[in-house]
């Protein structure tokens, strides 16, 4: 988590970076070196606690980042290329994509693809392949969704108080909510790919990705 915050300070233009939490231990780690806010334990989304932390902060701000503290790696550039998107005034939501080179992860439904218009807006999310091939000799590029947020915060007060739509329950994808009920999703394209550090096995994952890069 620690990496995490480090990266979300190095990029210039935050007026603060907060922890949000239900975890003592995780505050009791977190308090000495940063702002942490606890949130409800019962939060389906980590949209959701993003607001609340955003709400309890008595922040005002423009736009709300929400970065994941199982992504070690992130880049600070990663959070730029979020950031930029919103100097289209247009831009509700931004999120990013890596583009897919294996055939295994693009038939993984744990690895979330996405799909976006000529604007770079998405189009859809999806666990299974989007776009379907029908002919093998189509030339067609795959993007995985790289699941780093920011809003507005006006948009994030409103996408957190929708009711759960049918798309996101068939997919158990939060962002099919907020496509289902006619907000945009802007998408950055980003290069950098990291494990996240879920379980025992992640990290050690993590600690020989750490040694290769």
């Amino acid at each position: 988590m620690r990496r995490v915050y480090d990266a979300a300070k190095s990029v210039m233009g935050y007026e603060a970076v907060i922890i949000a939490t239900d975890d003592e231990r995780i505050r009791e780690h977190a308090e000495a070196y940063a702002t942490v806010i606890m949130t409800n334990p019962e939060h389906q989304s980590g949209t959701d606690r993003c607001c609340e932390a955003f709400v309890k902060s008595g922040l005002h701000c423009d736009v709300v980042v929400n970065l994941q503290g199982d992504e070690p790696f992130i880049k600070p550039s990663q959070v730029k290329d979020l950031l930029r998107l919103f100097e289209s005034h247009s831009t509700q939501i931004a999120t990013l994509k890596k583009e897919l080179f294996d055939i295994g992860e693009i038939d993984n439904p744990n690895v979330v693809k996405v799909v976006t218009d000529i604007h770079q807006k998405a189009l859809y999310f999806s666990r299974s392949r989007i776009p379907f091939q029908r002919e093998a000799s189509a030339a067609q590029k795959y993007f995985k969704h790289i699941g780093m947020y920011a809003y507005r915060a006006d948009t994030l007060m409103e996408i957190t108080a929708l009711a759960t739509s049918s798309l996101e329950n068939t997919e158990k994808l939060e962002q099919l909510r907020w496509l289902e009920n006619g907000y945009s999703i802007s998408v950055a394209e980003t290069h950098w790919q990291s494990p996240s550090v879920d379980t025992p096995e992640d990290l050690e994952h993590a600690k020989l990705f750490l040694s290769q890069n």
